[in-house]
């Protein structure tokens, strides 16, 4: 069932994508040669703990997973698309670094994500962020009173697919609220005109993610969670959490 929010609720979900963004920031800003991807997410972890936030990530178990996510931080390094679990490896110069981050305040949650590279950024790399990056704005201004689901879909898998990039098709964006996840699910790629129709006080988490290599196909590890390209190609994955409002897309999930 798809939840529409008050404005109040809307202002209460600022709350929480705001601490979402200053623990990315913060993780971002720690990231460097050397550091451990559990030293990411320990950043992660100070900032919820001081703004009084919980974790939407930490014990998650979707049908899917064999065991409780054990981070409040999602970090996918190079090949790996999404759902990265930190763990001691240490970040080397080049790397391209994808992180996801919610918060849970007051019972409402914030989503979001993005990708960077550790010191020195591959012009390849750096082509599939600003692309993916342009996605997410793309998606983000078809989140309009009167669109559809689909309008939003097909904004983002024009820009991935004019770039050549490929796009997992089993994974993408989705309502947000109460829970981290919500209906509708909001694919990354679809057709215009397409699907449910967009209200005020609708909350969409967006989430291009593209695939340097350009194959759809992605892998998993043996972990259960971690994705990643088939074919070794680096991958990019940005997200914000947007109120649909009769103003225009509200951004939740900004400092």
């Amino acid at each position: 069932m798809v939840e529409l929010k008050t404005n109040a609720a809307l202002d209460a979900m600022r709350v929480a994508g705001r601490v979402v963004a200053e623990a990315l920031a913060a993780a971002r800003e720690a990231a460097a040669p050397g550091v451990r991807l559990l030293d990411l997410d320990e950043v992660a972890r100070t900032v919820l703990r001081e703004a009084g936030a919980g974790s939407p990530f930490l014990g998650y178990r979707p049908s899917f997973a064999p065991t409780p996510f054990p981070a409040v931080l999602c970090v996918s390094v190079n090949d790996a698309i999404v759902h990265g679990i930190p763990d001691a490896t240490r970040l080397q110069d080049g790397d391209l670094v994808s992180l996801d981050c919610g918060a849970l305040v007051d019972g409402w949650a914030g989503d979001a994500a993005l990708s960077f590279t550790v010191g020195t950024a591959r012009a390849e790399d750096q082509r599939l962020m600003d692309t993916t990056r342009q996605a997410l704005e793309a998606g983000i201004a078809a989140a309009v009173v009167g669109a559809r689901i689909g309008d939003i879909s097909h904004a983002i898998g024009s820009v991935g697919r004019a770039a050549g990039y490929g796009i997992p098709r089993d994974f993408g964006g989705h309502g947000i609220g109460r829970q981290m996840h919500e209906d509708p699910p909001v694919p990354n790629e679809g057709r215009p005109h397409r699907g449910f129709v967009l209200r005020h006080g609708l909350v969409l988490a967006i989430e291009p993610m593209f695939l340097a290599g350009g194959k759809d196909a992605y892998g998993e590890d043996e972990d259960g969670w971690t994705l990643r390209t088939v074919d070794a190609s680096r991958a990019a994955h940005f997200e914000h959490t947007v109120a649909v409002t009769d103003e225009g897309p509200r951004v939740l999930t900004t400092v």
